[in-house]
């Protein structure tokens, strides 16, 4: 299934949105030295702002960086809703051949919900670790020999190591690397055509970065997400994926730490809580 749905475009002030504070918001992030690539704005499910800095253009993909663990993140839910997976399966029951030869108890209580929330119980991120061990020729086996420091779930740690996890798992239990099983799924559907996704040396997405897609793609998963995974007519992703995926599960900084009020908000499944009641990818 391939949905060519354009967002229709209106005026701010039809959406109720003032064009003066768009400007105003354009301005600031200009005062403040901030470089723009693209800005795409959707309210009501219309395009009531859209802009491109040279020399980005609307049709050119882009590199998302951290904003590639939503879609990760999304891979997940859709296999955990064809059954393939559950959140609470533990990791070494996906990859028992690759556990290292003394398994601790931080370790065997690992499980995807841990990898997903950033809570695996490691203090310091573990992807370079991880590459670097062993020549770099088998990542999941090296994450896996990196003992958590803590019980999983009792510490916040952004782990790009953890979101590599989730695509390798992605690719083991469905024999497809993660664009490769997202395309039919969520990429199709939603008329994203332009999409390429940087792998490890082992042929595995990266998961936490790499995702280079354009910036109505992010705008399409965005209002799809908005739309409780619910898009023109078809329920893509399950609402309560969306609803698990955007709670807050684990504490993101803590108070007093410097952290600005939009980084103390919790972590949920690869997305960020916000003041408001909002998310970000």
């Amino acid at each position: 299934m391939s949905t060519q749905i354009a967002f229709p475009s209106s005026t701010p002030e039809s959406q109720g949105v003032s064009s003066t504070a768009i400007s105003a918001f354009i301005d600031g992030v200009h005062a403040q030295n901030l470089e723009l690539h693209s800005l795409m704005l959707l309210r009501h499910g219309h395009i009531i702002a859209q802009g491109w800095w040279t020399p980005y253009g609307a049709d050119r993909v882009h590199l998302l960086y951290s904003l590639s663990k939503s879609f990760t993140s999304t891979a997940i839910g859709l296999a955990v809703a064809e059954g393939r997976l559950s959140v609470d399966d533990s990791v070494l029951s996906i990859f028992p051949e690759q556990a290292p030869a003394e398994v601790g108890e931080h370790l065997a209580a690992m499980r995807v919900h841990h990898l997903l929330s950033m809570a695996t119980g490691h203090k310091l991120d573990t992807l370079d670790r991880a590459a670097r061990s062993s020549g770099g020729s088998d990542w999941v086996k090296s994450f896996l020999a990196i003992p958590p420091d803590q019980a999983p779930g009792t510490i916040f740690c952004y782990n790009n190591g953890a979101t590599f996890m989730l695509s390798a798992i992605i690719q083991k239990l469905t024999g497809m690397k993660l664009l490769d099983y997202l395309r039919p799924r969520l990429l199709d559907p939603l008329g994203i055509q332009q999409a390429h996704w940087q792998e490890n040396p082992q042929g595995i997405n990266l998961g936490f970065s790499g995702l280079h897609i354009t910036t109505r793609a992010i705008a399409r998963l965005g209002q799809l997400y908005l739309q409780k995974g619910y898009w023109f007519g078809h329920q893509l992703l399950p609402s309560e994926w969306v609803d698990r995926a955007s709670t807050s599960h684990i504490q993101s900084a803590q108070p007093g730490d410097g952290s600005s009020p939009d980084w103390m908000q919790g972590y949920g499944y690869q997305f960020w809580r916000c003041r408001h009641n909002a998310y970000r990818g």
